[in-house]
């Protein structure tokens, strides 16, 4: 089996806030961006939920980190298409990255959570017919890419300036870091044959077997040949990034260590079979002491087959404790896995 060597470490964060005190949540978790660029992360990503505790907005949050960061890769996991408007949210997007010179990282997923609740009132009556998938997800690459709205002659005249319309500002560079979150061969395909990179996390679909490495690994293999196979593979960065729920107990006081256990123990039922009419496999969460997360880590099929790890963390933590999570594997689990820190990283390759 294949030793991992991960050369790009990222986490990604739910956002948590109390009901009654949202800025004290969202300005800690502005604070873990700044954290992890300190620790020497590549990437610091938020989730897009609507109706919780959390970030609705990736675009707002994230133009915010851009200002709070230097360095640091800005990312979404996921953006749920279903709900939004392509040309507005490639707008959003765009200005947001270039508010971050360049930074962000933009994570889809199709579907609308919550669809009862929120679908007419996004779409404002009847939302049943519409393209909620995959075509929504192109049209706002296509607005990202640039292109002109109108005929060849249309133009716009605003004060002091005549020019073909098109979304601004534009970046040429941003269409090259959309992801898709991928749990299904299908939509695999799908990124791969759009020039998208991959997100695969700790959810996938059984297609064909009950085991949760065996699927996301044919997740893998299937993306890869399709990108290769892609007349968009010459542009397309291809990049593959693994998420892993991983929580060490190095730098946890007792309570904290007891709190670590009860949550990943909650969880552990739904690893044991496919879950719901689409058979959806669940990764066991990756927690104790460094050395057996490494043990397990090590041990991942899949892990050994991609170079960027993204920590994904757990649900309503508190700041200390996110900041344990990152600092043990920073120091204890990531350089085992042949990580280095970004400033560690360049001057070595500078030797």
């Amino acid at each position: 089996m294949s030793t991992p060597t991960i050369t790009s470490l990222a986490f990604l964060t739910p956002g948590n806030f109390a009901d009654d005190d949202p800025y004290t949540g969202l300005e800690e978790t502005l604070q873990l961006f700044a954290y992890g660029e300190r620790l020497g992360f590549d990437g610091a990503w938020i989730r897009q939920r609507h109706l919780e505790h959390g970030v609705g907005s990736a675009a707002v949050f994230l133009a915010a980190a851009g200002q709070r960061t230097e360095r640091i890769e800005l990312g979404t996991a996921v953006i749920p298409i279903g709900y939004e408007n392509p040309f507005r949210l490639a707008e959003d997007l765009a200005l947001a990255d270039v508010l971050s010179r360049g930074r962000l990282q933009v994570g889809f997923s199709t579907g609308m959570p919550h669809a009862d609740l929120l679908g007419d009132l996004v779409h404002d009556g009847d939302w049943r017919g519409l393209d909620l998938s995959y075509d929504r997800i192109a049209r706002v690459l296509d607005h990202l890419r640039g292109d002109y709205l109108g005929g060849p002659d249309t133009v716009i005249h605003s004060p002091g300036n005549v020019q073909r319309p098109r979304l601004q500002p534009h970046n040429p560079g941003m269409a090259h870091r959309i992801w898709y979150g991928g749990g299904s061969l299908r939509s695999v395909r799908w990124a791969a044959e759009n020039g998208l990179s991959l997100l695969s996390g700790n959810i996938v679909t059984g297609e064909g077997t009950d085991d949760f490495a065996t699927a996301q690994l044919n997740l893998l293999a299937e993306y890869r040949r399709t990108l290769d196979a892609s007349t968009r593979a010459r542009v397309a960065l291809g990049r593959v990034a693994l998420g892993r729920v991983i929580v060490p107990f190095d730098g946890a006081d007792a309570a904290g260590r007891a709190r670590y256990r009860a949550y990943a123990a909650g969880r552990h039922e739904r690893t044991l079979a496919p879950q719901g009419p689409k058979r959806t496999l669940f990764a066991p969460d990756v927690v104790g002491t460094a050395e057996q997360i490494l043990e397990q880590l090590t041990a991942d099929p899949v892990l050994a087959q991609v170079s960027e790890l993204r920590l994904e963390l757990p649900y309503e933590f508190h700041r200390e404790e996110y900041e344990q999570i990152l600092h043990d594997v920073q120091h204890l689990i990531a350089p085992e896995l042949g990580w280095r820190p970004a400033s560690v990283a360049a001057q070595e390759a500078a030797v």
